[in-house]
Order: structure tokens, then C-alpha cells, then sequence
């Protein structure tokens, strides 16, 4: 079905009669049943109050959330539709050039608002765009009326997902019977509150609308089912996944093929940015004694600031993360007083922060006003810092707490294989992490990195035999690192030699 309009120029013929223009191009009818293909239908038509749908890469997900939030504002005048994904910055990449581009292809008359990032139809149902990084962002949503809503990227959500659900979401989507649906990725590691609602056993069936409204209804569907790859590149899927074998130079079988391309959840650490395992990794108490304390600070304000309190105990090889703040859009006198307060608390002996962009002028704030010590942290290798506390963390000479937020983003931030290079690493931006970069700076400072056994000469802290040691050992331990990770990326890209 089509809409056509005809409309008078502002010429006359001889008679002084308006010529009529030539008919426009007919404006198509937004219809799902048009312009999603059978897996994407059967998930959005699906009548469940709760669905889950686990997608691969280039499945067509995000289409999916765009049209289905559209059909559902167009059939319900005066509601309210929300998409949430980790930040608002990703939504905007994410899903609302496809809110725009569905709206002007099919003239459905919604009026965009780039300030609230919202789409409002001429019926009054509006759908909002947001983010959701940590806990501290889900009481925005308290409060509203919601006809239905999409959390994507749900992979990428630390724990705090299932309190948005419980304790937020679920009471607002009451009003209008509303539907919740979460979209996403398998995680390189298979656990977390979307791996378990997407994989463990419900009780009840799907015999009576009662138990529809109460289980999750499971959706699946992959690159390979979506036809418009086919359409827009001119070659089969197959075709399209030999070429990132060959690049690779990896089988089917490997971890990062098997979940990016086939949706499946399996175990691929080697992904992770940062080898945190909690059976290796994890402390409950610390040891009685004389500890030593150094501070890492990542500066923020749409990412939050962090900073990460490390410790060491003079008879041991091993650093723990002692106590962390992550805090989102605070100012420098809150940054100020939450540094003092842990600076009492600790006896910091050295504060490293990071001075890149606008935080060398906080930084020297810092020192000038408010005669903080803080020293800029050494950011030139910072994948050499990497190699070293996955070392550390290899060798349990590193530990922190399983609940810390450390622990937690270390299962979060990837590495994007696409991008990466036999001599650069590049990081997935699915998911970016503060706290990590902080640990980072103060870790490289720790002595205890340098840490040598009873019985051998132990050069002073600071000394210039003890920098000279620190330097050498550093060098080798690097040396190591490039080597194994340059074999590895030139077997991951298909190079030889």
C-alpha cells in the first residue's frame, strides 16, 4: 500500500490554469511483516512480556529494536518507549540513526529531539534513548509509564542489570501491561545476569497466558539469517566468514568465531583485555603487618572518575587492589575530598594520575590549591603495563576482591581482533572501563612489582640501584610480552614469519 500526492505547481498554461507537478515518488507504509525478515518478525510479534534474543555480529539486532520500538509507539497513542543500552553516547551511535532513517523513509511525522534524544509521532507516544553505565544511572528511569522496553548490549552490564529489571523497570511497565526485551552478544565469558536468563531452566511452559507473562521467551539468530548481507555486499555469508578465517587465520572452532558469528556462548578469556580469574585472583582478608599504600587516579565526567587504592605487605611478593571509587559527574572539590579521605585513611605515600586532555590542568589544580602530591602517571606503555599485571595476576601476585568493580570490568573490556595489529592492540569500545586504567597507574608505581625473596640483597625503594632493577626487569618481562603477543596476532591475521 502506497501514498500518493499529487500537488499544483506555480506555473499556468495558456488558458491560466496551474499546471499540476509530476506525482513524487510514492512514500511507502511502514509495515513489520515488510521490513523484517522471519526470525526478527517472530521475536517482536512474540507475545511474552519477557523475551531474550542472543545474536551474533551483523544479525540485524538493532534493526530490530528500531522497528519494534516504532511499530509499538505508532499502535499505542500517548505511551512512552525506552531503549537503553551501557551509555547515551552508544545509543546515539547504536540505534538512533536507524530511529531517523525509519522515520524519514516512511514520512511517519516523529519530531526528534537531539537534546533528549527522543523520537515523538504526531500521536503523542514518544521513544527515549538512554544509557544506563553503573548503578548509579538506573534511578532516572523510576517513575515512568513504559509500553515496552529494549536493554541492548546486554552482555556488556555489570551486575547491577538485574536491579534495573527488578526494582525499576518491572514496576513501570505494569501500567500499560508493557513488555521487556534484552538483546545482545554472548560475552567472552560465559556467566553474568544475561547468560543466566538466556540459558538457565524456567519453570512452567507456555500452555497458558499466565506462565507467558512470567518466563522468558528465547530467541536466537545469526549473521548467516540475515538476507540483507547478502543484498548490500554481493557475496554468500560464507564467503564473506572465509575472509575472516583466512585474516585470522583461525578454524570454525575457534572461541571468538563461535560466539561473534554464530551467537554461541563460550568460554574465550584469551578476548579479555585483562586475565582476572577469581580462583587465582580472589582475597577475603589481609594479612596482619606493616603495608604500604600508592594511589591511582583516573580523571572523568561523562566516564566517572576512579581511583584505585593499592597495598603491599613488606614481606610479600603481592599487591592487592585494598578499596576503589568509581563516581560519575562529580566536581573537583568532590574529587578532592574522597581523595583526602582515603589519603588519611591509608597514609598514601605517592598519588599517579592521569594528565592526559583536561587533567593536567585539574592535576596542577590538585598540587596548587589543594597541595595534593599527584604525579602524572606514565601512559606512553600502556600495553606493556597491561602485559605486566596479567603477569602478575598469572602468577597470584596480584589480587583483588571477586566483587570489586575491577574484578567485574576485567570480564567486560575486549579486544577487538578486527582492528587489532601484530604491533598495536585495540580495545572493543562495547564496553570502557575506569577503574582498569586506574589500577594501571598505581601498579606500574608499586614496589612490589620488584619484589625479591629473603636472602637476597633488596635495593632501597627509590634508589638508584633499585630504578636501574626495576627498569631491567620491565624491559625483559615486555620483551616476553610482545614476543608471544606478535605470534599470536600473526597467526590471528594469517601472516607468516
Amino acid at each position: 500500500m502506497v501514498r500518493k500526492i499529487i500537488q499544483p505547481t506555480d506555473q499556468k498554461d495558456s488558458r491560466g490554469s496551474y499546471l499540476s507537478k509530476a506525482p513524487p515518488e510514492p512514500i511507502p507504509v511502514f509495515k513489520l511483516d515488510d521490513f523484517l525478515f522471519d526470525k526478527q518478525l517472530k521475536f517482536v510479534t512474540d507475545p511474552h512480556k519477557y523475551k531474550i534474543a542472543v545474536c551474533s555480529r551483523r544479525s540485524g539486532k538493532t534493526v530490530a529494536c528500531a522497528a519494534d520500538l516504532i511499530d509499538t509507539a505508532l499502535a499505542n497513542p500517548e505511551t512512552v518507549c525506552l531503549y537503553i543500552t551501557l551509555s547515551r553516547n552508544n545509543a546515539r551511535k547504536l540505534l538512533w540513526p536507524e530511529l531517523q532513517r525509519i522515520n524519514k523513509k516512511y514520512a511517519l511525522g516523529g519530531q526528534e529531539d537531539l537534546t533528549e534524544l527522543s523520537l515523538k509521532f504526531p500521536n503523542g507516544a514518544i521513544i527515549y534513548c538512554s544509557g544506563a553505565k553503573d548503578k548509579s544511572e538506573i534511578e532516572k528511569f523510576r517513575g515512568l509509564a513504559l509500553k515496552k522496553v529494549y536493554i541492548d548490549e546486554c552482555q556488556s552490564f555489570r551486575d547491577y542489570i538485574k536491579e534495573l529489571i527488578d526494582e525499576v523497570l518491572e514496576a513501570a511497565l505494569l501500567d500499560y501491561d508493557g513488555t521487556l526485551c534484552l538483546i545482545g552478544t554472548p560475552g567472552p565469558i560465559p556467566s553474568g545476569y544475561f547468560h543466566e536468563c538466556a540459558e538457565k531452566d524456567q519453570i512452567g511452559s507456555d500452555d497458558d497466558e499466565e506462565t507467558r507473562a512470567n518466563v522468558w521467551a528465547r530467541h536466537k539468530w545469526t549473521f548467516f539469517d540475515n538476507p540483507f548481507i547478502l543484498k548490500k555486499s554481493n557475496k554468500t555469508h560464507q564467503q564473506l566468514l572465509n575472509r575472516v578465517l583466512n585474516r585470522r587465520g583461525v578454524g570454525l572452532e575457534d572461541p571468538s568465531i563461535q560466539r561473534e558469528y554464530f551467537g554461541k556462548w563460550v568460554l574465550d578469556s584469551d578476548s579479555l583485555w585483562i586475565h582476572y580469574r577469581s580462583e587465582l585472583n580472589d582475597f577475603k582478608e589481609l594479612e596482619v603487618g606493616k603495608w604500604n599504600y600508592i594511589m591511582g587516579i583516573d580523571l572523568g565526567f561523562e566516564d566517572a572518575d576512579a581511583i584505585a587504592v593499592l597495598g603491599w605487605h613488606d614481606k610479600s611478593p603481592t599487591t592487592y587492589l585494598i578499596e576503589e571509587s568509581v563516581v560519575r559527574k562529580q566536581g573537583l572539590t568532590e574529587l578532592v575530598e574522597e581523595i583526602n579521605k582515603l589519603q588519611k585513611k591509608y597514609d598514601i605515600s605517592k598519588m599517579v594520575i592521569d594528565e592526559g586532555g583536561l587533567g593536567k590542568k585539574l592535576a596542577e589544580e590538585m598540587r596548587r590549591r589543594h597541595q595534593l602530591p599527584v604525579q602524572a602517571a606514565d601512559k606512553v606503555r600502556k600495553q606493556e603495563n597491561v602485559a605486566f599485571l596479567n603477569d602478575a595476576l598469572r602468577t597470584k601476585r596480584f589480587k583483588a576482591k571477586s566483587t570489586s568493580y575491577f574484578a567485574k570490568d576485567c570480564q567486560l573490556v575486549e579486544i577487538d581482533r578486527d582492528k587489532s595489529t601484530p604491533d598495536r592492540i585495540k580495545l572493543s569500545d562495547k564496553y570502557h572501563s575506569d577503574i582498569i586504567d586506574a589500577v594501571l597507574y598505581a601498579f606500574k608505581e608499586s614496589p612490589a612489582f620488584t619484589f625479591q625473596a629473603e636472602g637476597k640483597k633488596k635495593s632501597d625503594w627509590g634508589s638508584k640501584e633499585w630504578a636501574e632493577e626495576q627498569q631491567k626487569e620491565m624491559w625483559d618481562a615486555a620483551q616476553k610480552h610482545f614476543e608471544e603477543e606478535a605470534e599470536l596476532l600473526r597467526k590471528m591475521h594469517g601472516f607468516d614469519g
